[in-house]
């Protein structure tokens, strides 16, 4: 890896929680198979669910789903496939919030599960606030690493678009 810093965002939050050695591949510009079903299906799911709502707003190194502000207050929403994935979806949408009240901006969090048709309230908090700095600092861990952290195998492994990639 260069000198560059690297900017930690949702998106190597989200896989974090999912693999570490996601967290290098994708922080090292190796995108997993954009031909792979379930990325296909999540972006159809992206691109046709809330579709009266405003769609993706950029801050900073993130970029989440869906925006509306309720009763003057900005409510971001981040839309996945499945709820089976909720914990690294907490987490992303926590960092969202974060990146967004170090910028003055008070948020509430919405995860949605459009196909299960389930939503969460995610609001920030000290607790995640220090898990997501402790996170944070273990990314950049796994980043600057030579080598990505060897492959394994973890429940998600069956459905990953880097799975050919690690188990080939």
């Amino acid at each position: 890896m260069s000198d560059r810093d690297i900017g930690v965002g949702g998106t190597l939050i989200w896989y974090y929680y999912i693999c570490k050695r996601e967290v290098w591949l994708i922080s090292h510009q190796l995108t997993p198979d954009q031909e792979d079903t379930n990325v296909a299906i999540g972006r159809l799911i992206d691109r046709n669910s809330y579709s009266r709502e405003k769609k993706e707003i950029a801050v900073g190194s993130s970029k989440m789903d869906i925006f509306r502000v309720v009763d003057g207050k900005l409510v971001i929403g981040e839309v996945k496939k499945s709820s089976r994935y909720r914990d690294s979806a907490r987490m992303q949408l926590a960092f969202y919030l974060k990146e967004l009240a170090e910028r003055g901006i008070e948020a509430i969090g919405e995860l949605r599960f459009p196909e299960e048709k389930k939503r969460e309230t995610v609001e920030l908090n000290e607790e995640l606030i220090n898990e997501l700095q402790n996170v944070e600092r273990d990314i950049l861990r796994i980043v600057y690493m030579e080598k990505p952290p060897a492959p394994k195998k973890v429940k998600w492994c069956r459905n990953c678009a880097y799975a050919e990639f690690c188990w080939s």
